[in-house]
C-alpha cells in the first residue's frame, strides 16, 4: 500500500471524501435554489472531477482557455461555455471546435459581435455583464446589451443565448451576510436588465451568474437559470479567510518536504516555491500575511497557529519556523486554482493511503 510518505515531492494531493463532499453539496444547493449547475473546470482541469460533476446533475461545464474546451471534447463534454472574452486572433479555432460541440462563447463589444456574425462559427454567444466586479462586461443600466443582442439576432448560426456575469467582488467581503448581498445584488441585475431587454422584443433564455463566495451563500436565485463555481470543488485558504468553507473543506494540500532548517530554529526551507503553489498573495492582513498555511493535524483539520509559508521564490518556500530536514509538511495553497495549474497530476488520496493518479490537463 503506498501511502503519501511514500510520494515525492512537491505532490499535488486531492482528497477524495472532502471532494466528493463540496461536489455533492454543491449540487444539491443549486438544485435547492432552483438552477442548473455549469461549474467551472479551470480550477480542477481534472476529467474524472468533472465526470463526477455531471454524474451529480451538472447541465455542462465552464472553461477559461480553449486547449480546456478542445481537451474536455475529446473526453466526451459536448455542452460548454468557454466563459472569457472572445480572442479575435483565436476564432478560427471557434470556428472548427463549434462543429464537434455545443460551444458558447462570450462577448462583451461590438467588435467581437461582428467578428463573429461575419464567421462560419455556430455558436451561443453570451453577453457578458459588469455586475460590481468592474474587470470586463457591459454596464447593465446601459441598452448596450440590447443592441449587441439585436446585432446577434443577424445570423441563423449565431445564437444569442442570454446573459452571463460572474461575481468576483464577492472576494473583496468576509462574512455570510456581505456575500449574500453580493449574491442578490447580481441576480437583481441580470434580472432587471433581462426584463428590459424581454420588453424591447429580444427574448433572453439564459441568465448565467456565480463565484464560489457569492454562490455557496446565495438565498435566493429566482429568474436565474444557471450558476458556475468552480473552486468549491476543492477550496483553498482564501475561502476559509472569505467564509465560505472551513480548513475541513478543503481538498487540496501541497506535500512537500523540508530541504534546509538553520540550527537556531528561526526558519526552514521547504522544496515546494511558488512553481508549486503560485505566489498569489494571501487575503489575510497583517500581522500573518502567508504564502501558504499548513496543518498542524490534517486529520482534524487544524491549522498551525504559528508555522506558515512566509515567502516563496520559484522552488523554495520558506517557512515562518525551523523543523528536520526530512520533515513533511502539508500545505494548504491561497488559490487552489493557481496551485492546481502548476501540476501535472494529482495524488487521489483517502486519508494517508494512496487511491489513484488523474492528470491535470494545464496545456494552453
Amino acid at each position: 500500500m503506498t501511502t503519501i510518505f511514500d510520494l515525492p515531492t512537491p505532490s499535488l494531493l486531492i482528497d477524495r471524501e472532502r471532494l466528493e463532499s463540496n461536489l455533492s453539496a454543491m449540487a444539491a444547493k443549486a438544485r435547492a435554489l432552483g438552477v442548473a449547475l455549469r461549474p467551472h473546470i479551470k480550477t480542477h482541469k481534472c476529467v474524472e472531477i468533472a465526470r463526477r460533476q455531471v454524474e451529480l446533475g451538472a447541465s455542462g461545464i465552464t472553461v477559461s482557455t480553449l486547449y480546456e474546451a478542445r481537451v474536455f471534447a475529446d473526453h466526451g463534454f459536448d455542452d460548454v461555455i468557454w466563459a472569457f472574452p472572445l480572442v479575435p486572433s483565436r476564432l478560427p479555432e471557434v470556428e472548427k471546435l463549434s462543429r464537434r460541440l455545443r460551444l458558447g462563447v462570450v462577448v462583451d463589444s461590438r467588435e467581437a459581435v461582428d467578428l463573429l456574425v461575419e464567421s462560419d462559427a455556430d455558436v451561443d454567444v453570451w453577453i457578458k455583464v459588469d455586475c460590481g466586479y468592474h474587470r470586463a462586461g457591459v454596464d447593465p443600466r446601459s441598452t448596450f446589451a440590447l443592441d449587441l443582442a439585436r446585432r446577434l439576432l443577424d445570423r441563423p448560426s449565431i445564437r444569442f443565448a442570454g446573459l452571463l456575469s460572474h461575481s468576483g467582488d464577492a472576494y473583496g467581503v468576509v462574512g455570510d451576510e456581505a456575500a449574500q448581498k453580493i449574491a442578490e445584488a447580481e441576480r437583481a441585475q441580470m434580472v432587471d436588465l433581462a426584463e428590459r431587454m424581454r420588453g424591447e422584443g429580444v427574448e433572453v433564455e439564459g441568465i448565467s451568474v456565480g463565484s464560489t463566495p457569492a454562490m455557496t451563500r446565495a438565498v435566493d436565485l429566482a429568474g436565474v437559470t444557471e450558476a458556475r463555481p468552480g473552486n468549491y470543488a476543492l477550496f483553498d485558504h482564501t475561502q476559509v479567510i472569505l467564509g465560505s468553507c472551513t480548513p475541513a473543506d478543503c481538498a487540496a494540500t501541497v506535500l512537500a518536504s523540508v530541504v534546509s532548517a538553520p540550527p537556531d530554529g528561526t526558519r526552514a526551507v521547504v522544496d515546494a516555491g511558488g512553481l508549486a503553489l503560485s505566489k498569489e498573495p494571501s487575503h489575510q492582513a497583517a500581522p500573518h500575511p502567508t504564502a501558504g498555511e499548513i496543518y498542524e493535524d490534517y486529520a482534524r483539520s487544524v491549522l498551525s497557529p504559528t508555522l506558515r509559508v512566509v515567502s516563496l521564490s520559484q522552488e523554495h518556500g520558506v517557512l515562518s519556523a525551523g523543523g528536520a530536514v526530512g520533515d513533511k509538511v502539508r500545505i494548504l495553497p491561497n488559490h487552489s486554482c493557481l496551485a492546481i495549474a502548476c501540476f501535472d497530476e494529482c495524488v487521489v488520496v483517502e486519508g494517508d493511503r494512496v487511491v489513484d493518479r488523474w492528470r491535470i490537463h494545464r496545456g494552453r
